[in-house]
């Protein structure tokens, strides 16, 4: 089974504001390494939390894949490896935030295999510390882009 490591990071100035994710995707056992960023006019830090994990899921071209993805978000860490989405889910996620995004992420979370690690943010590891530069300038590009999810809830 091919296997995939994904760092992501999410930031954002002000919360809400101005924010952006960065991703490093990194092939095991291949010479492959992918970064990806994007920033947002208005947006908060759990959305791009999010947003990076859906967007890096989302470049992979085939299913079933093993996944690791390493972030420093106790918010989208948590709520998976706890199973609080998946309540949420049952729920129609009433009363939660973001709902947009995580089902947008149960739809491509469910076609792989995925594992989540808490990584502590600001400790050098080297990829957050990439995927946080790649969010902190995505954030701060000029035509950002509009996170439509977080105007319309």
């Amino acid at each position: 089974m091919d296997k995939v490591h994904i760092y992501t990071d999410g930031a954002c100035s002000g919360n809400p504001g101005k924010g952006g994710y960065g991703i490093v995707m990194e092939w095991v056992g291949k010479p492959y390494v992918k970064e990806f960023s994007e920033g947002y006019e208005l947006t908060t830090n759990n959305r791009m939390e999010l947003l990076a994990v859906i967007v890096a899921l989302e470049q992979l071209k085939k299913n079933n894949i093993s996944v690791t993805v390493y972030s420093d978000s106790k918010y989208v860490v948590d709520a998976v490896l706890k199973k609080w989405v998946f309540a949420w889910e049952k729920k129609g996620f009433k009363d939660k935030k973001n709902v947009d995004l995580w089902k947008r992420f149960l739809k491509i979370y469910r076609k792989h295999s995925v594992d989540f690690v808490w990584i502590r943010g600001h400790n050098n590891h080297p990829q957050n510390e990439r995927c946080d530069a790649l969010a902190v300038a995505a954030a701060k590009k000029d035509n950002l882009k509009v996170d439509i999810g977080f105007i319309n809830s």
